[in-house]
């Protein structure tokens, strides 16, 4: 971690993992962010990539924005999921590089780890697998990747240089990132970032 890094992390990351436990566990409840299906039909998937992926991918989706919009990656390739959440993003990537290649989700939180892999198994995808972590200390060997892939989570790491470390850390020379998220253009005053419910609002 960065020296400094305003807000408590521990706190942050404990409300981070509550509300998502939330949408695993009652994904069709009222949340502040789109989710399921109609969220990724929103956002621009192409029916074709999620149709057949199972509910417990689909309903606990909750992406920003289509992170295969700059392509598929490639049969055969190695891909890092950050923050894999209920795994729609990562199937459709095992989708895409076949039983060649390999697919790692990586998050922090057990409710969504629980149905991810629930998917994962009833896909029968033995080369996708979903390790519990944080960004900013991914369980995964340097340059293991060929793309690492992001959806609507590096807004919630605390320690921005840090994770971004970790992201190009496992990812190899020549790889490619796709990062949907939500970026803010003009600089946080310190005291808002170090309000815990600003940053899960």
């Amino acid at each position: 971690m960065s020296s400094h890094v305003p807000v408590d992390v521990d706190r942050l990351r404990s409300e981070i993992t509550l509300k998502y436990k939330e949408v695993a566990e009652e994904p069709e409840a009222e949340h502040h962010f789109h989710t399921g299906r109609p969220a990724m039909d929103h956002l621009g998937y192409r029916a074709d990539l999620v149709d057949g992926l199972p509910v417990d991918a689909v309903d606990a989706f909750a992406g920003v924005a289509n992170v295969f919009h700059w392509g598929l990656p490639a049969r055969g390739e190695r891909v890092v999921d950050v923050g894999s959440g209920a795994g729609a993003d990562a199937l459709i990537a095992a989708r895409a590089v076949g039983a060649e290649g390999e697919v790692v989700g990586v998050d922090m939180n057990d409710a969504m780890l629980v149905r991810a892999r629930s998917a994962a198994a009833e896909q029968q995808l033995d080369h996708v697998t979903f390790h519990e972590g944080v960004i900013e200390d991914m369980p995964l060997p340097d340059g293991w990747a060929d793309v690492v892939i992001s959806n609507g989570v590096m807004n919630l790491v605390p320690d921005k240089a840090a994770g971004y470390g970790e992201l190009f850390r496992v990812l190899r020379p020549g790889g490619r990132l796709q990062i949907s998220d939500i970026c803010l253009e003009q600089p946080v005053p310190d005291e808002a970032r170090a309000d815990v419910d600003l940053w899960t609002a």
